[in-house]
């Protein structure tokens, strides 16, 4: 865990400031009206999110202070780009772009190189097919895009060369990509909300973060008490025999954590 990581980038992690709701909201509208102290102030308290969001690329052995720099650019395009007028949280609109900007920095910096003839090959080969699109009014296939390529410069170039030269210029897509977006309504399917697995969302990993958040702010005996009851699987008299309280006590303490969590997250 980098929470353990006394720096990164020169910043003392243990040290991290946090936000509350009201402030964060406070601070939100104070920047958007051009409030330069206010939104300095958001971005230092937004960045124990970002520490969270780079330690989900961790195994892929980048330097961590270079993805904690590219997610706080993320998170500074997250501040100034929102809109308070609509009834978001913050954190649901900044995870996504925090991590768009972390795997963008993954995607340029892959060590994998497309060749200068490849490139070119895909970039010749989506003129030519604007070009008979328009001319036959109709989508062009792959194998008379290859035969009109070969054509022009009398190549041999084949269907595999070409699919592979015209990935090598596509962008991967992303998903938060809308694939279907209703115009009167504004509602829209995002390729996140295609995928088959329900446990496995960004926004399940989102809720993980504010949950882990939640916990690090309780007192050592209230976090031990919601891991040990929720986690665990503990009944109330089994936490009390364990810790010396009693279990009117874990009840007690059990039920203030929970408020205090539910308010934090």
């Amino acid at each position: 865990m980098y929470y353990g990581k006394v720096e990164i980038c020169g910043v003392n992690t243990s040290k991290l400031k946090t936000l509350t709701a009201e402030e964060k909201d406070l601070l939100l509208k104070k920047a958007k009206e051009g409030d330069e102290n206010a939104r300095n102030e958001l971005i230092d308290g937004n960045l124990r999110l970002v520490l969270s969001i780079v330690q989900r690329f961790s195994g892929r052995g980048e330097n961590m202070d270079d993805l904690f720099q590219v997610g706080c650019i993320g998170l500074i395009k997250a501040v100034d780009n929102f809109n308070t007028d609509l009834d978001v949280k913050f954190s649901t609109y900044a995870v996504p772009m925090i991590i768009g900007e972390v795997r963008r920095y993954l995607r340029d910096n892959n060590t994998i190189r497309v060749s200068r003839s490849t490139r070119d090959l895909a970039y010749r080969a989506l003129q030519t097919r604007e070009k008979m699109a328009q001319k036959l009014g109709r989508e062009v296939t792959t194998e008379e895009l290859v035969n009109a390529l070969n054509a022009e410069s009398e190549g041999k170039i084949t269907v595999e060369e070409l699919v592979c030269a015209m990935e090598s210029i596509t962008e991967p897509i992303s998903i938060f990509d809308p694939v279907y977006s209703d115009g009167a309504s504004g509602d829209a399917v995002y390729v996140m909300d295609q995928l088959s697995d329900p446990n496995n969302t960004d926004e399940s990993w989102l809720e993980s973060i504010a949950l882990r958040e939640a916990l690090k702010k309780l007192g050592d005996r209230e976090r031990r008490i919601v891991e040990m009851r929720f986690f665990a699987g503990k009944t109330q008299m089994e936490i009390a025999e364990e810790i010396g309280i009693s279990q009117a006590q874990v009840s007690r303490l059990e039920k203030g954590a929970l408020s205090k969590m539910r308010k934090q997250m």
